[in-house]
């Protein structure tokens, strides 16, 4: 049988702050939503806004990570696979049933407090229960010594285009 694949990549915002518990074991697990945004013209040719409510779930160092630094309104990418998880109903014995996003990868995007614009900073997790992160190469705080070259006036055209 072939292998299939369950991959998710979301771009959204936190719907509340994440929910910190900890596992038997000692390994720290955060829960929190996301929402993304679609946008559609209904039947009149207006645009209107949909959003898509994600339960998401971290564990490890990237569950540390987001206790640390994501809050509501937080502005995410996240890359992860699907899971479905049921249990009986203690109160009312009927099945129940929770999709969520199990995260491997957590990218924080958006500024920093203050205002400043900034990149973002990635964390993954490795396999086996255990996360490790690494911080994106760009620091939020430094600038560039020289300006930035602008390439607006430097001759390019449609030809220049590949495709």
């Amino acid at each position: 049988m072939a292998k299939g694949v369950n991959k998710v990549m979301l771009l959204g915002n936190v719907g509340k702050d994440p929910e910190m518990r900890a596992s038997q074991s000692g390994m720290v697990i955060a829960s929190f939503s996301l929402a993304t945004a679609d946008r559609q013209k209904d039947q009149t040719g207006n645009w209107v806004d949909k959003t898509e409510w994600h339960n998401l779930v971290c564990f490890g160092r990237t569950a540390e990570i987001v206790r640390d630094y994501v809050k509501k309104g937080t502005q995410l990418f996240v890359e992860g696979k699907i899971q479905t998880r049921s249990w009986d109903d203690k109160e009312s014995g009927q099945k129940k049933y929770r999709t969520e996003i199990l995260v491997n990868e957590l990218s924080l995007l958006g500024s920093r407090q203050g205002g400043e614009s900034g990149g973002g900073s990635s964390y993954s997790a490795s396999g086996g229960g255990a996360s490790s992160y690494s911080k994106s190469t760009a620091s939020f705080d430094q600038r560039p010594s020289q300006p930035q070259e602008d390439y607006a006036d430097a001759g390019i055209t449609d030809d220049d285009i590949p495709f």
